[in-house]
């Protein structure tokens, strides 16, 4: 999707991620970036919080209801299959080999994954609230 304005709360080359802040599988999915991202290329932000949902209305997204995961990339929204193959692609390791992932048409990636996107709080669960980062984590995150 792409979007003409510059993203709020975004500097110039950042990259963020929005995650859905009480889905216990969107948290893991966070952490996992926080874990793997040695070189910090990827800030993170829940759809529920203030920049997430900034960034969710700048993009033209509904901001009440969203089943995605996003990367804000180059004044730029990827959305499912293609954001979650663009993130791995730009992680160091053997993560990025999944890239090639992206030779499988796009409508059966997204239909895959909006299989896992629709049932996440039944197969995964959720939390009652978004969860904060810990403290030698919260850099990771947007901020006013």
């Amino acid at each position: 999707m792409q979007v003409q304005t510059r993203p709020p709360f975004i500097q110039a080359g950042e990259r963020v991620v929005l995650f859905d802040g009480v889905c216990t599988l969107c948290n893991g999915w966070a952490r996992f970036l926080i874990e793997q991202d040695s070189e910090q290329r990827f800030r993170l932000a829940s759809v529920q919080s203030p920049q997430g949902q900034a960034l969710l209305a700048w993009a033209g997204l509904p901001t009440d209801h969203f089943d995605s995961m996003a990367l804000v990339e180059n004044g730029q929204m990827l959305l499912r299959s293609d954001a979650v193959l663009r993130v791995l692609a730009q992680l160091p390791g053997a993560w990025r080999y999944l890239a090639w992932l992206r030779v499988i048409p796009r409508p059966l990636r997204d239909w895959c994954y909006d299989r896992i996107a629709l049932n996440r709080y039944r197969l995964f669960g959720r939390y009652e609230q978004c969860l904060l980062p810990s403290a030698d984590h919260a850099r990771r995150f947007l901020h006013d």
